[in-house]
């Protein structure tokens, strides 16, 4: 039957999707007879609290959601905010004649099919439409072409949501016990935390060592051109054969691993100046030839990865603006592990080939690329534009970040389906003999491209800024064996070996899919769950572990060994993607995570990290809580008898013993990255002052006065008396006020406190008699004149204005909207989407960057001084990616008809008054519901 007319007998048929987004875009490609509506994303889960669990459930299932005694039943709930569109979709269904389940083709739209189903309850036929392009033909072969549901893939995706839920529900409870309220553990994302940990450590653990080698500019003696220069530039890399150190050769600790010639400063300057009237002779040339294929098409990691590379994205801005791309009909489905192209595909990017870049670019037959994903499985085609005939960028009318990332799609797509790129490298070696006697050989590596092939259309970018990328070209001058060279400059150079690079998300990305841990599909919403719930924030686009994901990680390891193992957590994903295949049963696996009974039918149960520790069953590891020492988790020595520690309210730093004679500690800033944490520093923070400081007492009241550093800052208030009421009607608040940012607290004397407190000042009156006050606020000093208020430039102003300045300042014409611009704090260049220039100002809320057009608060971990170019792009990318805020409707009330009959107006009343009680009622029984937040899976 053609989609685009109706069934034989006038019927109609439903097609639900996920998002409104992708229903609109559907919709036009469908006749009249189908009506397209959205479920809005999953219409029931397992239920985030007791509270949502059904009366009739109790104990532990209540807590879980599972019903971990009867084959680990799951308790599923329609979400209550999904409950209108529930109703919806099932007044369309009464309506219709057939139902057409349009959801993605992953797991995730599998289950969100199948909840569909067993919700809605349809009593017509139900077919399951599956496609990986929004176009016109491919949604018309998906309505022609339907398949039944899958179950072994329903079962997998249940089986993975069951566990995560155990995971969660299970082990977060732990760590609010041992560590602190509130937090969260999940499968994957506390085993990305305990990589960046690990990453951390390493860096802790480093220890720097110097090297020193030279540099020579060797001349050829003739006029050079671009295609031959006049001189080359030579690296010294061995003296009498011997190898000079190089970065590579040095452990993590600084020591030599290999035997090579490690030289200093004084024997490097040495070796240089005996080398100043050296000759020197081309010891050797080798040349061979260079190729370079083309990169295979971009699929979901590498897409993400690239982004971050060359756009500046994070991983969830990423698939925010692929999900619009793709529900808008630009590019094929978003979430997949293949690297494929269909025969369509390859069709469509060889025609742009040879139309763009001409018959030489491509290559006799079709380029196929193997899949490097194990059990690959999610969509069956890399990411691509959509369509039989690709649309150029400037074709497409998209514009910012969504055009952005379409080129940076079609450009690779296109690219993967050209010629090599060919060329030759040439290696040169330098050698002379020093004025000691020892022979000196330099090097020097030449790359030409005498075919760019796919590079005219793609290169890949590189994770290291400093990395040479693929089409970069070094010329070196046409010289032989033999052929003598002059040295116009030997300089000495000093290295020192660097600490392992942090993860950025591109490279966490990257190590999460090399280790198979998780499904590449996820990984952007783990990085975003470890950034919200503070376990990593970021420098730059460094990812920087708190102090407190060191005392979660620690717990884990210790005592939950095989939950956080890399190998095991890999294999757990093989044993569900065998369940998704259907070889294996998903109850007696969960018996066994669970209960640590039954044969395995996995392998995840014979992983481990070595520990002794055992897979036990989760229910037994969660119960024996009594070996976990609370305060030996989060501390870690640092040294000198300081020690780090995790407290409920943040890290800090103590030394001795609390309550004994030489007892010190100070906090530690949150956004301090662990490997800055010193001796020296933690010396510089014990010896900094600390709790209150008593100022003296208030010659008029009696009371005493202190300083204190608090939350916000530091401030002075006065000690009220014993017995001072503090709430009710007659509760007396103490005077306070924030210390002037000229201040500090070992500084601030009785009578500037005293002077701080008496704020606000009458400064005098105006003619007409009101009052005019000076007073400092949460946005800095000001003047106020009834609802007038005015701006002051500095707090000293706040005691010294008189009453003639201020109203000089009133006399001026009050300034409407914003004030003049504050100059910005610092420039970071053009942005590439907008290309604006971009900088960092000072805002009501802190700093912030903006191009002018998009605003970006400064997060945690950033600062002004620190901040760079690429970081502040992507603070802006993400605020792109998430639009405009929302506004929220104001609700306006409905006027009542004008004239209506007495009865009907007693009636309402009675009406209204019901109503009232009604939802007072239901206000009084939904009170226990309200608890903490459940925590995470």
């Amino acid at each position: 039957m053609s989609p685009t007319s109706e069934t034989a007998h006038g019927g109609r048929r439903l097609v639900i999707v996920e998002s409104p987004a992708k229903a609109k875009t559907i919709k036009g490609y469908l006749g009249p007879g189908y009506v397209v509506e959205a479920s809005v994303g999953h219409i029931r889960d397992l239920p985030n609290g007791a509270a949502e669990v059904p009366d009739k459930y109790t104990g532990e299932v209540r807590r879980l959601g599972v019903d971990v005694e009867n084959d680990f039943q799951p308790i599923y709930v329609v979400n209550s905010d999904k409950k209108a569109q529930v109703k919806k979709l099932k007044e369309l269904l009464a309506e219709s004649d057939e139902l057409f389940l349009a959801t993605d083709e992953d797991r995730e739209g599998e289950a969100i099919a199948w909840h569909l189903q067993e919700v809605l309850k349809p009593k017509v036929p139900v077919h399951r439409m599956v496609f990986h392009e929004i176009t016109k033909d491919a949604i018309r072969e998906a309505v022609s072409n339907p398949r039944e549901l899958n179950k072994p893939m329903v079962d997998a995706q249940e089986t993975r949501r069951i566990l995560d839920r155990l995971y969660g529900y299970e082990v977060s409870p732990v760590l609010w016990k041992k560590v602190m309220p509130k937090l969260s553990a999940g499968r994957v994302q506390s085993v990305a935390t305990r990589l960046v940990v690990a990453r951390e450590r390493e860096r802790i653990a480093f220890r720097s060592a110097e090297y020193w080698d030279l540099t020579g500019t060797f001349s050829t003696g003739r006029t050079g051109d671009a295609s031959d220069p006049s001189s080359l530039v030579a690296r010294l890399t061995t003296v009498d054969g011997r190898r000079i150190a190089q970065g590579r050769d040095f452990s993590s600790v600084g020591q030599l691993k290999s035997d090579v010639l490690h030289l200093d400063e004084a024997n490097a300057r040495a070796l240089a100046a005996s080398l100043a009237d050296s000759s020197f002779a081309v010891r050797s040339v080798e040349s061979k030839p260079y190729r370079r294929s083309p990169y295979a098409p971009f699929r979901t990691t590498t897409l993400q990865q690239e982004a971050s590379r060359k756009l500046g994205f994070g991983a969830k801005s990423t698939m925010q603006v692929a999900q619009k791309l793709y529900e808008n009909g630009f590019i094929t489905y978003m979430r997949t592990d293949s690297t494929t192209l269909s025969g369509t595909a390859i069709t469509a990017a060889r025609a742009q080939v040879t139309q763009l870049y001409g018959a030489d670019y491509l290559p006799d037959k079709p380029r196929t690329y193997a899949g490097k994903v194990k059990n690959a499985q999610e969509a069956h085609e890399a990411i691509r534009p959509s369509g039989d005939r690709f649309r150029t960028p400037a074709e497409t009318g998209l514009t910012g970040d969504q055009f952005r990332l379409y080129e940076l799609i079609w450009k690779r797509t296109v690219a993967s389906q050209m010629k090599d790129a060919v060329g030759n490298s040439v290696t040169v070696k330098i050698a002379g003999q020093a004025s000691d006697g020892r022979t000196a050989e330099f090097s020097a590596s030449g790359k030409t491209i005498t075919f760019h092939g796919f590079m005219k259309a793609y290169v890949e970018g590189a994770d290291d800024p400093n990395a040479e990328l693929d089409d970069r070209e070094r010329r070196l001058p046409q010289v032989a064996e033999g052929d003598a060279l002059g040295a116009e400059e030997i300089t000495v150079d000093g290295h020192a070996t660097k600490p392992p690079a942090r993860y950025t998300e591109a490279s966490l990305v990257k190590e999460l899919e090399e280790r198979e841990i998780g499904r590449p599909s996820t990984y952007a919403s783990i990085i975003g769950t470890i950034l919200d719930r503070g376990y990593v924030f970021k420098k730059g686009t460094a990812l920087v572990p708190s102090f407190l994901s060191f005392a979660v990680v620690n717990l884990l390891e210790t005592h939950f060994g095989r939950l956080v193992d890399y190998d095991f957590t890999a294999r757990m994903e093989d044993d569900l993607d065998r369940i998704a295949r259907g070889e294996a049963k998903s109850v007696p696996w969960l018996r066994r995570f669970y209960f640590g009974e039954g044969e395995a039918t996995g392998v995840a149960s014979d992983a481990g990290n070595g520990d002794g520790d055992h897979l036990g069953g989760l229910k037994e590891l969660v119960t024996d809580l009594g070996a976990i020492d609370a305060r030996e988790i989060s501390s870690f020595p640092v040294g000198d008898g300081i020690v780090l520690r995790v407290g409920r309210y943040g890290p800090y730093v103590e030394r001795g013993e609390k309550d004994a004679e030489n007892h010190q500690r100070a906090d530690v800033p949150d956004d301090m990255a662990p490997d800055e944490l010193t001796v020296e520093y933690a010396e510089e923070l014990l010896a900094k002052p600390s709790g209150d400081f008593e100022l003296g007492a208030d010659p008029e009241t009696g009371r005493q006065i202190v300083a204190k550093d608090g939350r916000y800052g530091p401030y002075v208030t006065e000690i009220l008396p014993e017995g001072t009421p503090k709430t009710g009607k007659n509760a007396i608040k103490p005077r306070t006020a924030s210390l002037f940012k000229s201040m500090s607290l070992d500084t601030v004397t009785l009578a500037d406190a005293l002077k701080l407190m008496s704020l606000p000042r009458v400064v005098g009156v105006d003619a007409e008699g009101v009052e005019i006050t000076a007073q400092n606020g949460r946005y800095g000093p000001y003047l106020k004149k009834g609802t007038d208020s005015r701006s002051l430039e500095t707090e000293d102003q706040l005691f010294a204005i008189t009453v003639e300045e201020a109203l000089a300042i009133y006399a001026q014409p009050k300034q409407r909207g914003r004030a003049a611009a504050k100059p910005p704090l610092k420039e970071l260049g053009t942005d590439p989407v907008s290309e604006r220039p971009v900088v960092v100002k000072d805002g009501r809320f802190g700093p912030y960057v903006t191009d002018g057009e998009t605003n970006a608060t400064l997060r945690s971990g950033d600062s002004v001084e620190e901040i760079t170019p690429e970081r502040g792009y992507e603070l802006l990318a993400e605020k792109r990616a998430k639009g405009p805020a929302k506004k929220t409707a104001k609700k306006v009330a409905k006027k009542a008809p004008a004239k209506k009959a007495a009865a009907k107006k007693t009636a309402a009343k009675k009406t209204a008054s019901s109503a009232t009680a009604a939802k007072k009622t239901a206000a009084a029984k939904k009170a226990p519901a309200k608890k903490a937040a459940a925590p995470s899976e």
